[in-house]
């Protein structure tokens, strides 16, 4: 039997070339991050390259070679249980991330940031935990452009699937955090320093919050549920005043049994203190709750079908 490593790209040229520059502009962020802010402190954020940079501490190992040695076994393996669901843009990810912390070993070298670290009106402690904070961001900022071509990367994240395999009752994102937190275990374990796991899980925690940011947008809009009375003037503002639109729910009242509309509008931050202004000056008595939408597509937000086609 014929074993499939990777999937093929089903995508016009147009559309692989934005997702390949994506992914090489991701990798090469998260190799500056790693060489440049977060190896100098000795720091693991879970990884291969949390293990790499381990590795290159104690045995003076190169972390670009390192990371990819432990890298496409474990693609490998990961095809070989999961199945062929790695494409071509993963292993073009894990290539580049390798050659890219690779390059900048070769010329910018292992020195810390110096700016910072001989800083004398920059506490020792506050400058590595600008350092690590900004070595979070940069991190999550790659890894973000690398999900939104919908390509992984590689590493822990194929092992948490296998494991995902067996433990279904854990989720995935769960079993990320436990793998990733192994890691920086090792790198209490090799270096006997409790600062180093502290900055190591602030950074996993910081690449977190920055990924999501990247995935799903910096503008953010909120979603609002209103019920009143006097729904009509409430929505002639919404129509007229804000230039939204809307849709009326049909609800009942769980204690008066009364049929009621429910108003269902989505519009922009800015948006939201004059709607809840005039929602007071037209019923005071006006029941409201306030979501955040993540991302809003259609007409008056994001288009849909650039989002679709991301």
């Amino acid at each position: 039997m014929k074993i499939k490593f990777f999937t093929p790209e089903n995508l016009k040229p147009k559309e692989l070339a934005r997702d390949y520059a994506l992914i090489i502009a991701g990798t090469f962020l998260m190799a500056v991050s790693f060489v440049i802010f977060i190896s100098p402190l000795k720091l693991a954020p879970g990884g291969v390259y949390g293990l790499a940079i381990i590795l290159h501490h104690l045995f003076d190992f190169p972390i670009g070679l390192s990371g990819i040695a432990l890298d496409i076994p474990i693609l490998i393996i990961g095809t070989l249980w999961l199945g062929p669901k790695f494409g071509v843009k993963t292993l073009l990810g894990v290539v580049s991330l390798s050659g890219f912390i690779s390059l900048m070993e070769y010329f910018y070298g292992y020195e810390p940031l110096i700016a910072l670290a001989n800083n004398p009106s920059i506490p020792d402690p506050a400058a590595n935990f600008i350092i690590a904070l900004f070595g979070g961001v940069l991190i999550g900022l790659g890894l973000g452009l690398i999900f939104k071509t919908r390509a992984t990367s590689g590493g822990t994240d194929i092992i948490a699937m296998i494991l995902g395999k067996y433990v279904r009752h854990v989720s995935l994102g769960t079993l990320l955090i436990m793998v990733d937190s192994v890691i920086v275990l090792f790198a209490l374990a090799a270096f006997k320093d409790w600062t180093i796991p502290l900055y190591s899980w602030l950074i996993i925690y910081v690449t977190g919050v920055v990924v999501d940011k990247v995935i799903s947008g910096f503008s953010s809009g909120k979603t609002v549920i209103i019920i009143s009375d006097k729904y009509e003037d409430i929505k002639h503002k919404i129509l007229v005043d804000l230039n939204r639109g809307g849709t009326f729910l049909l609800g009942e009242g769980m204690y008066s049994k009364k049929e009621k509309k429910i108003i269902y509008t989505t519009l922009s931050r800015k948006q939201l203190p004059q709607l809840i202004h005039y929602v007071h000056e037209i019923d005071s008595n006006a029941f409201i709750s306030i979501l955040d939408a993540g991302e809003v597509f259609g007409e008056g937000f994001a288009s849909l079908k650039a989002k679709a086609t991301q």
